[in-house]
């Protein structure tokens, strides 16, 4: 039988060969965290090939066929209106020619994860600003905003998470005044599974007519995203 110097002897040097095991180990195992950080980010650009048949290989849309700007834009609500697409809570009203081309490609995704890692990689990307196509009274749509939008989407359209409120600064303008028609006009917002959706279409009939929308979007337009 070992005498007790002797056990403590082993085991100080099996801790000791256990701690250089590991030194030796760190860098492989930190190499695999790059590596793993590396390959979502060319998962992240495989899947948004999908994406970009429409919204442009930099994000920066294409309003022929009704596709936002989405460089940049923040990934929490890439995702969350992803998920919205495919389960239905947007883009399923027959009044949303839009909507209804973009769900089946947001049903592409096959999983949360997939979903979680398009809008990363999409967040990621420099934002694409694209000139003002809508003329309108910015100094009426001002005062519009802070009445109406400001509350939720911050003084300066820069979003609040916290609220589930998008960026609307650098968002293009005939994008952001079709959508405040949709929600108006209850083709989007109108479904019980986009709470959000439904808050926002009180805010959105606060803008009384076209001109009011027009006005709004005339005023995006004249803060930095």
């Amino acid at each position: 039988m070992a005498s007790l110097p002797n056990i403590f002897s082993r085991l100080v040097r099996a801790r000791a060969a256990a701690w250089m095991l590991l030194a030796l180990a760190a860098p492989a195992m930190l190499s695999g965290c790059r590596l793993g950080t590396a390959d979502a980010a060319m998962k992240g650009r495989d899947l948004f090939e999908t994406c970009a048949a429409c919204h442009g290989q930099l994000g920066e849309g294409n309003p022929e066929f009704g596709a936002p700007n989405i460089a940049g834009m923040q990934s929490w609500y890439v995702e969350s209106q992803l998920k919205k697409f495919r389960s239905g809570a947007r883009g399923a009203h027959f009044s949303d020619v839009e909507g209804m081309r973009m769900r089946p490609m947001a049903m592409s995704l096959d999983s949360d994860e997939a979903v979680h890692t398009v809008a990363e990689f999409v967040g990621k990307l420099s934002a694409v600003t694209t000139p003002p196509t809508i003329g309108g009274d910015a100094a009426a749509g001002d005062s519009a905003y802070h009445l109406a939008c400001a509350a939720c989407h911050g003084p300066n359209g820069e979003g609040n998470e916290a609220l589930k409120a998008p960026r609307l600064t650098g968002v293009a303008d005939w994008y952001l005044a079709l959508q405040l028609r949709k929600i108006k006009g209850g083709i989007r917002g109108s479904s019980p599974l986009d709470i959000e959706g439904r808050l926002m279409s009180a805010f959105a009939r606060r803008l009384a007519d076209e001109e009011a929308i027009r006005n709004v979007v005339a005023y995006l337009d004249t803060l930095k995203p």
